[in-house]
């Protein structure tokens, strides 16, 4: 008796992306799927009669449609777009954010990376516009052009829009359009306060200026040792590392030498690499965190990875993600998008205590 071939197991991954198409558009085109994965036509037949036998679908000549909607294809679900600057920094926390809320608001997101560059910005916008999309969460890219620029940009899409992770009062054009951003200003204070409360009377800062968080973190600071009434500390600004990583640790060397000569013990660092470069350079000195100089990272991407797991601000990643979903599905859904009132939401960071951080030397 001859034993029967073993019956061919379909890879997952193309069942998975047929499945998602299908509940997103209500049918599929085996052409298009083939097109999209890399594969014949052939394969995806197969793969369709496979998931018609688990009665995961309906074949029709073609492709397949649900089987919610045997005689005709279902609406599918919306899709939005989300255009960020980079993947770096606490962004894939937005994006896995973004995701977690898609489920319930049967929604799919198209991600998108400017690098930082208006061109880019711009094509992105404009391909997923053709793409369909039903509205975009933006983290507009700010560098060379003015908020008007941008608020005669935004006036162009024929899309809601939400704004991520910018600062937008200055311009009273941005004022119609939902924000939701990260209370980076409160983020700096609570990393001030922090130190003034283990008994620092003073606290320096090192900060990556390139960057559109910084110009809060700036301004928290100094709010901060204004209302404490901190006496001065070293403030620098810093190179980026990719640019001229030998100039990055000789300002950070520099910031260490301008504390430890002006009594100051403590500081706050933005980014956690620039921290956990710091630490480095005071370990290898001899300098002992935090018994001797106490250091809190601004971004807690990596933080408790360094070598003294460092006490870092952590910027609400996926709450801005899910908060930013939800408020952009409340605009595309509303019957008269007019009555609803521009939502501007701020989210405070937490501040995560690890070892990094204590009371100044005098007082152990």
């Amino acid at each position: 008796m001859t034993t029967p071939a073993p019956k061919r197991r379909l890879p997952r991954g193309r069942h998975e992306h047929i499945l998602r198409e299908l509940e997103l558009r209500g049918s599929v085109r085996a052409a298009a799927i083939a097109a999209e994965l890399g594969v014949t036509e052939v394969t995806i037949r197969r793969d369709l009669i496979e998931l018609e036998k688990l009665g995961k679908l309906a074949r029709v000549h073609g492709g397949a449609i649900s089987i919610a909607a045997p005689e005709a294809p279902r609406a599918g679900k919306s899709l939005a777009g989300l255009v960020l600057p980079t993947g770096a920094s606490h962004y894939p926390d937005v994006v896995r954010g973004a995701e977690s809320a898609s489920p319930s608001l049967r929604a799919r997101v198209v991600l998108a990376s400017s690098n930082y560059s208006l061109a880019t910005e711009q094509r992105h916008l404009e391909r997923l516009i053709k793409l369909g999309v039903d509205g975009i969460i933006l983290a507009p890219t700010l560098r060379d052009r003015t908020l008007d620029e941008l608020a005669g940009a935004l006036s162009r899409l024929s899309v809601p829009v939400v704004l991520l992770e910018r600062r937008l009062e200055a311009s009273s054009a941005l004022a119609r359009y939902d924000w939701v951003r990260t209370d980076h200003a409160r983020g700096a204070e609570l990393a001030v306060e922090h130190l003034v409360e283990l008994g620092h009377g003073a606290v320096g800062l090192a900060l990556l200026d390139r960057t559109p968080t910084a110009p809060s973190i700036r301004e928290g600071y100094g709010r901060a040792v204004a209302a404490l009434g901190l006496r001065s500390a070293p403030v620098v600004s810093l190179p980026k590392t990719e640019d001229d990583p030998d100039a990055a640790a000789a300002e950070l060397s520099r910031f260490l030498d301008e504390c430890m000569a002006a009594g100051v013990r403590g500081a706050v660092v933005h980014t956690d690499f620039h921290a956990a470069h710091l630490l480095e350079i005071a370990i290898d000195r001899g300098v002992r965190v935090p018994e001797e100089f106490s250091i809190v990272a601004y971004d807690d991407e990596n933080a408790q990875l360094a070598i003294v797991p460092l006490t870092a601000v952590s910027p609400p990643g996926r709450e801005l993600g899910r908060l930013a979903m939800s408020t952009l599905f409340e605009r595309i859904q509303a019957e008269d998008e007019a009555e609803l009132a521009p939502r501007h939401i701020s989210l405070v960071p937490r501040l995560n205590v690890r070892r990094s951080s204590g009371p100044p030397p005098s007082d152990r």
